[in-house]
C-alpha cells in the first residue's frame, strides 16, 4: 500500500566507489583484492595508524588541560597556522604580509566547498558571465557535486591523454587560452585524481603563463602533500610557484592521506589575496559561511595535527611516517611494472612507474575491468584506477597475472 507524502523524491543512485567496496566485502572469496578505495594500507593489506600520531593520541589523553569546549567558528589557530606554514612555505611572503586567510574545515571535502560556496557569492571580481569552474577530464568525482552544488558552471579542460597514458599538455592549454578572464581553474596540486599524473615543472610554469595572462583563478586541492613523493616541499613545488609569481589563489588542504586521518575529518581552506585588509574581509566572510553550516569545526584531528606540526621532534617523526607509506606505494608501482614485464603483458606499462601519488589509471577498459572482476575478484573502478595502496607482496603478483589475462582475452 503506497503512503502520499510531501516530498517528490526519487532513490538517488548509489556511490559508485562505495558500491564497489560492498561488492568487495560482500565477496566470500580467499583471493579478492580490493583496489578501489583511496586509503592506506600496510603490507598486510591492514589499515595503518601513523606511530606518531599514535604517540600524539597518548600525549592527548593525558594532558589535563584538553576539554572538549567549541573551537572558534575558524577553527583551531595552531592548526591553522601551522597548515598554512605547510602548504604555502614557512618563509611565505604572502603570510609575513598577513594576506592568507585561512580557515579549519571539514577536510579536503569541506575545504573545497567551502571554497566553492565563498566564489559562488564572491567571484573574482573580473569573470565575464556566470561564475564558471574549469576541472581536469577526469578528475575526482566529488568536485562536480561541489560546485555544481552551489551554482556555480562547470566546464573541463583536457588533461589525460588515453593514448600515451600521460598529460594531454596541449589540450590543457588552449582550453586554458580560451577560458574567459575571471574563470576559476581547479588544479591538483599534486598525485592527480584519478590519474596519477602530475605536470612537470616546466609544464607548470606554462599552465601559470596562461592562467596570469589570461586573469584566471587558480583553485588548488591538495589532499596528498607528502604523501606523493614522501617530500613536503616538493609536493608544494606547485602552489609555492603561483605564489612567488604574485597570484592570489586558493588552497584546499587535507590532512587524511598524509596522517592517516580519514574519519578525523581535519583540513583547511587557505584563500591568499593581494593586501591585508582584504584578507581580513575574506576571513570573516568564510566564517559566516562556515558558521551557518558546522558552527565549528572538530577539535581532535585538528589537535594532532597541530602538535605535530608545532613540534620538531614530532614533525620529523612524521616526516619519516611519510617516507614508509611513500616508499611502501613506489615499491608496489616498480613490483607491479616488473611483474607485468615478466609475464610479457600486451602493451607498455611504464604509466605505471612514471605515475605518482596513491592511484594509478591503468588504462584497463571497462570490459576488462568487469571481466578482472566477475573471474578474479579484483575490485576497481570502471574507468580503470587503481589504489596502489591496495597491492601489496602477497597479492601484487595475482594482480599482475589476472591483469595480463584479461588484457589479452577481453
Amino acid at each position: 500500500m503506497s503512503v502520499s507524502s510531501v516530498f517528490d523524491v526519487s532513490v538517488a543512485p548509489a556511490d559508485a566507489l562505495f558500491g564497489v567496496l560492498a561488492a568487495y566485502r560482500a565477496d566470500p572469496s580467499p583471493t579478492k583484492v580490493d583496489v578501489s578505495v583511496g586509503a592506506y594500507r600496510d603490507n598486510s593489506g591492514k589499515p595503518w595508524v601513523l606511530p606518531v600520531v599514535r604517540k600524539v593520541e597518548g600525549l592527548i589523553k593525558d594532558d589535563p588541560t584538553v576539554d572538549h569546549e567549541y573551537l572558534p567558528i575558524t577553527g583551531l589557530p595552531d592548526f591553522t597556522s601551522a597548515a598554512g606554514k605547510l602548504v604555502l612555505g614557512a618563509d611565505a611572503v604572502a603570510i609575513k604580509e598577513e594576506r592568507v586567510a585561512s580557515v579549519q574545515t571539514i577536510s579536503g571535502t569541506g575545504a573545497n566547498h567551502l571554497g566553492a560556496l565563498f566564489l559562488s557569492r564572491h567571484p573574482p571580481a573580473n569573470k565575464v558571465g556566470p561564475t564558471t569552474v574549469y576541472i581536469s577530464n577526469p578528475t575526482w568525482p566529488n568536485h562536480k557535486q561541489i560546485f555544481s552544488n552551489v551554482g556555480i558552471v562547470l566546464k573541463e579542460y583536457p588533461y589525460f591523454d588515453p593514448k600515451t597514458l600521460g598529460l594531454d599538455i596541449n589540450g590543457f592549454l588552449s582550453s586554458l587560452e580560451s577560458a574567459e578572464p575571471g574563470s576559476i581553474i581547479l588544479l591538483h596540486a599534486c598525485a592527480h585524481n584519478p590519474t596519477g599524473v602530475d605536470p612537470t615543472k616546466e609544464q607548470w610554469k606554462q599552465l601559470a603563463e596562461v592562467i596570469i595572462r589570461k586573469k584566471l583563478f587558480p583553485f588548488f586541492d591538495c589532499a596528498y602533500q607528502g604523501f606523493a613523493s614522501g617530500d613536503l616541499d616538493r609536493d608544494a613545488w606547485a602552489v609555492r610557484y603561483f605564489l612567488s609569481l604574485g597570484v592570489e589563489l586558493l588552497v584546499c588542504q587535507s590532512f587524511a592521506k598524509n596522517f592517516g586521518l580519514y574519519g578525523e575529518r581535519a583540513g583547511a581552506l587557505h584563500v591568499v589575496s593581494s593586501s591585508k585588509d582584504t584578507s581580513v574581509a575574506v576571513k570573516s566572510q568564510l566564517a559566516v559561511l562556515q558558521r551557518s553550516e558546522i558552527s565549528n569545526p572538530p577539535a581532535y584531528g585538528a589537535r594532532i595535527v597541530a602538535k605535530v606540526l608545532n613540534n620538531p621532534s614530532l614533525f620529523k617523526e612524521w616526516t619519516e611516517d611519510l617516507q614508509t607509506m611513500a616508499g611502501r606505494i613506489q615499491v608496489m608501482r616498480k613490483s607491479l611494472y616488473d611483474k607485468l614485464v615478466e609475464l610479457k603483458t600486451p602493451g607498455s606499462w611504464t604509466h605505471i612507474v612514471d605515475q605518482i601519488g596513491m592511484f594509478s589509471f591503468t588504462g584497463l577498459t571497462p570490459a576488462q575491468v568487469a571481466k578482472i572482476t566477475k573471474e578474479y575478484h579484483v575490485y576497481l573502478t570502471t574507468n580503470g584506477r587503481i589504489s596502489m595502496a591496495g597491492l601489496n607482496s602477497n597479492n601484487v603478483e595475482y594482480f599482475a597475472k589476472a591483469v595480463d589475462s584479461v588484457v589479452r582475452t577481453a
